[in-house]
């Protein structure tokens, strides 16, 4: 089952720093949902001055529960960076497309 997950932070004056502090334990998760199929895309949602404000995932679980297990461990979402979290199933043609070699993506990348 395929979800495509829009998350939006809080907004206050240590938003930021809070998602800052525990940026890398949410990309070794990732990493880890990576190698096991269940996150497919990720990516951060920028404001109008480049700076982080929310994420987009394209994930694929068995069911929702274990949508809803990965959510409660999930870095952004226990250390309070997420403020609103939008959950869209979802159906991806060809996902494959993504797979692309890395040189194809030398000078697009933002962060």
């Amino acid at each position: 089952m395929q979800f495509l997950i829009v998350a939006f932070d809080y907004t206050d004056d240590k938003a930021l720093e809070r998602r800052l502090a525990v940026r890398q334990n949410h990309i070794d998760l990732g990493d880890k949902l990576v190698a096991s199929g269940n996150m497919w895309y990720g990516a951060a949602i920028l404001d109008d001055n480049g700076k982080m404000k929310g994420s987009s995932l394209f994930m694929d679980f068995k069911s929702e529960k274990e949508l809803q297990e990965w959510l409660d461990i999930e870095p952004y979402v226990t250390g309070k960076v997420w403020e609103k979290i939008e959950i869209n199933k979802c159906a991806t043609n060809r996902p494959w497309q993504f797979n692309r070699d890395e040189s194809f993506f030398e000078g697009r990348l933002s962060l």
